[in-house]
């Protein structure tokens, strides 16, 4: 067998790969759990990293509609985040 076949994967690509298998939550389900507007929190998450987008953009003829699915790493994430500010 070649050394290749041991050598270890980069730490940031095997958190990618985590990421991956954890609970994704949808846009309406977070706005639920938080007591707040699906657009509120579409402006919380549409800018995090770890984030899934997919959808098409606006045109001039065509509203545009990104689908978001947020891990729920991100989601604790921000929610500490948003927690620390407010103290």
């Amino acid at each position: 067998m070649s050394a290749e076949l041991f050598i270890k994967k980069p730490v940031q690509s095997v958190g990618h790969a985590a990421l991956g298998l954890e609970r994704h939550y949808s846009v309406g389900e977070i706005a639920e759990r938080w007591g707040l507007s699906e657009k509120t929190i579409r402006r919380m998450f549409e800018n995090e990293e770890g984030v899934l987008q997919w959808g098409s953009p606006e045109t001039r003829r065509k509203r545009g509609y990104i689908t978001l699915r947020i891990p729920e790493s991100v989601m604790l994430r921000v929610h500490r985040q948003r927690t620390q500010r407010a103290s």
